[in-house]
């Protein structure tokens, strides 16, 4: 049985829930959790948590993520991104002053509040938005916030080429960012109607390309009967937590779910480490005990 985090390189044309099921069937095991929905046509580092480690999945989607992709001002789409149909369109003649465009992805970073896409998998009152998209419904959508803590122009096209100016993008944001909004509501800086080309996840809860395996590596490894070879332990998916450190006896008592003095913790949450460096728990405040602090999630 596999317990750990599997980084998988997920390619475009499938979506997360169709990686959690193949997963599921190549490790003969139901306990398989994602940690972040990537869209069907998006690429990039996509953690699947395996085993015991699903009960830190919430942990690790909380994890704050990174992607590349290309913004292209002049047309804009019921998607947001390249797949959907034209909805606007406005030629651009004169390619926008680098400057410019740094400026407006400025503008962007830090908080920001979102209206996610009607094509996304938001539910609204038991349904999927792209549900009620697909049936030409519009529907109230619920407001969210994110923070953008980088967004910084790559590289752009010499000159408008058939009405449409297209630039690259880094961005490094919190859970639950639509890089697809970002990049429609750069446009709206730069005053043309915008998709987003093309997405790149490079970075989720700490993995980034070079830990990732592709499924063709997993199925040799698995085939071979060491699939522990892309496995990484569950730490990962707590790192990004503040953390404490007790001392063995403590941790011993902790296996048993024993409670902790709230003076031992600076924050609302936080990761309980072995003095080997092993992740034991993650506490939170007791909320009907003050003063206490309690095991949230047991990762022994």
């Amino acid at each position: 049985m596999i317990d750990g985090i599997i980084p998988l390189w997920k390619e475009a044309g499938v979506t997360s829930h169709d990686c959690v099921a193949r997963a599921r069937r190549l490790l003969k095991t139901k306990k398989v959790g994602h940690s972040g929905t990537l869209d069907p046509s998006v690429t990039g580092v996509l953690p699947l948590c395996i085993g015991k480690a699903t009960k830190a999945v919430d942990y690790l989607h909380e994890a704050p993520k990174a992607y590349e992709g290309v913004i292209t001002l002049g047309r804009a789409t019921t998607t947001e991104d390249a797949d959907g149909e034209t909805v606007e369109a406005l030629a651009v003649e004169t390619a926008p002053a680098k400057q410019r465009i740094e400026e407006a992805l400025q503008a962007l970073s830090g908080s920001v509040t979102q209206v996610p896409p009607m094509f996304s998998a938001v539910k609204v009152r038991g349904r999927k938005l792209y549900e009620y998209a697909r049936e030409g419904i519009e529907v109230e959508r619920p407001v969210r916030e994110a923070c953008i803590y980088d967004f910084r122009l790559l590289e752009m096209d010499d000159a408008p080429r058939g009405g449409e100016f297209s630039f690259k993008i880094r961005v490094s944001c919190s859970k639950g960012t639509y890089v697809r909004t970002l990049a429609v509501d750069a446009g709206k800086k730069l005053g043309y109607p915008a998709h987003l080309q093309q997405l790149i996840r490079t970075a989720s809860g700490g993995f980034e390309p070079e830990h990732t395996s592709t499924w063709e590596e997993l199925e040799a490894l698995v085939a071979a009967g060491r699939p522990e070879k892309a496995v990484y332990p569950v730490d990962w998916a707590v790192a990004h937590l503040p953390a404490i450190t007790v001392s063995e006896e403590t941790a011993e008592q902790i296996s048993h779910g024993r409670v902790l003095p709230a003076a031992w913790f600076s924050e609302q949450t936080m990761a309980v480490k072995a003095e080997s460096g092993k992740p034991l728990a993650v506490y939170t405040a007791h909320p009907a005990k003050p003063g206490i602090f309690k095991p949230k999630t047991m990762l022994l």
